[in-house]
């Protein structure tokens, strides 16, 4: 008997009762549904847990109240949960992937996965997208039966295409994997439980997506003002946040900057969630797919922008990526962050006896792309504080991160 509540979702909703299943076969739960009980599976992993040491823009030393990994995916989560639910898409399934999106990132944001990237080159490089499905299909130990979570074959494939198709109809890869080609881990597992790289994911993966961007749009722009990398009279010089506070002027005059920032915030998320709905309906009418399969052929996402609001969020990138990404005290963390990652990386793959008796396992010294592998998987699960750490015993002097 299932005690838990069916809901009536469209017709081109995930069904968890279509599922492709799990690689490893499970008997159903009676009280959670099979894209709920992936959810509870990412929450309760250790990858989920180190979230919250790891950087999103700013390292965590900077101060207690710029967002982490963790953070920014508990954003995530919610909107991908309120676009699902207005869609009447899988709000599990959305909220799954929304939840497991950043597992495969490194410590200190971008310049510790732009670091690995350099380091593994010769192995394969580093893709984060990749790493993901790693630690969800591989790095967790968490159950007797098999290494890795099991989650669903929907949640796998929303992982590896949270970018869109990895391959084109032809099986060539597509632009964003031209050079190096499509990661080795994701062609790896593909071989033994395809995921259809060449079409798009379903209507929750997509949501979860752009989740993600909208999250951190609004939430960069909170951190950068809080950083005093820009203030509120430098955003008007994007048209869209120009409109948001000549709105927030008209109706609260006078407004201290604190609160302005906050409704502003409230207001570019609000607009951009409206938005998404409002597109996504346009485009499924249009497209009247009759069940998930058709979203997956289709020949363009079905959860986008509106062309209005698209280029509001590229001027918001635009604005964003010379004052707060390159900003020049952001670079300084970066470099330092990445001088500290190499060293680490380096250090390990000349000496891999320094790493922990688990991480040695099966190694050989003449297996040199399963080494550096190991070293690369080792420190992506490092959080900040950690990877820190270890530096500082391991090197007489370690670069400030602040």
């Amino acid at each position: 008997m299932l005690f838990h509540q069916p809901r009536v979702l469209s017709r081109f909703a995930a069904d968890e009762h279509r599922s492709r299943g799990r690689l490893h076969p499970e008997a159903p739960s009676p009280t959670r549904t099979e894209y709920q009980r992936d959810r509870d599976r990412i929450i309760h992993s250790t990858a989920f847990r180190r979230l919250k040491h790891k950087t999103q823009v700013f390292v965590a030393q900077d101060a207690d109240h710029y967002r982490t990994r963790l953070t920014h995916t508990i954003e995530v989560a919610q909107i991908a949960r309120a676009i699902a639910r207005a869609l009447a898409l899988d709000e599990d399934l959305a909220e799954s992937l929304a939840l497991a999106h950043d597992l495969g990132h490194t410590p200190f944001g971008h310049a510790g996965e732009d670091t690995l990237h350099t380091c593994m080159a010769a192995f394969g490089g580093f893709d984060h997208n990749a790493q993901a499905l790693r630690v969800v299909t591989r790095l967790e130990r968490r159950y007797a039966a098999y290494d890795g979570l099991n989650l669903t074959w929907e949640t796998l494939e929303g992982l590896v295409k949270h970018n869109g198709p990895l391959l084109t109809a032809e099986g060539e890869p597509t632009e964003r994997y031209i050079g190096l080609g499509v990661p080795g881990a994701i062609l790896e597992y593909d071989r033994l439980q395809p995921l259809d790289l060449a079409t798009f994911a379903s209507g929750e993966a997509q949501i979860a997506a752009l989740s993600d961007d909208i999250a951190y749009n609004a939430h960069d722009i909170d951190d950068g003002l809080r950083a005093g990398l820009f203030t509120l009279a430098d955003l008007k010089a994007v048209p869209f946040l120009a409109m948001l506070l000549e709105e927030i002027a008209v109706f609260w005059p006078g407004l201290d900057d604190s609160r302005t920032t906050h409704e502003l915030v409230r207001r570019v998320i609000t607009r951009f969630v409206e938005d998404v709905i409002s597109e996504s309906e346009r485009r499924l009418v249009v497209l009247n797919p009759p069940d998930v399969a058709a979203i997956r052929r289709a020949n363009r996402p079905v959860i986008a922008f509106s062309a209005d609001m698209a280029e509001a969020e590229r001027s918001i990138k635009a604005f964003l990526y010379p004052r707060m990404y390159r900003h020049p005290r952001v670079m300084a963390v970066r470099a330092n962050a990445a001088t500290i990652l190499e060293n680490l990386f380096y250090r390990f793959s000349r000496e891999p006896s320094l790493m922990p008796e688990d991480w040695r396992e099966g190694l050989t010294a003449t297996d040199r792309p399963r080494l550096m592998r190991r070293v690369a998987d080792y420190l992506a699960g490092m959080t900040d504080r950690y990877a820190f750490d270890t530096h500082r015993r391991l090197f007489d002097v370690t670069p400030p991160l602040v």
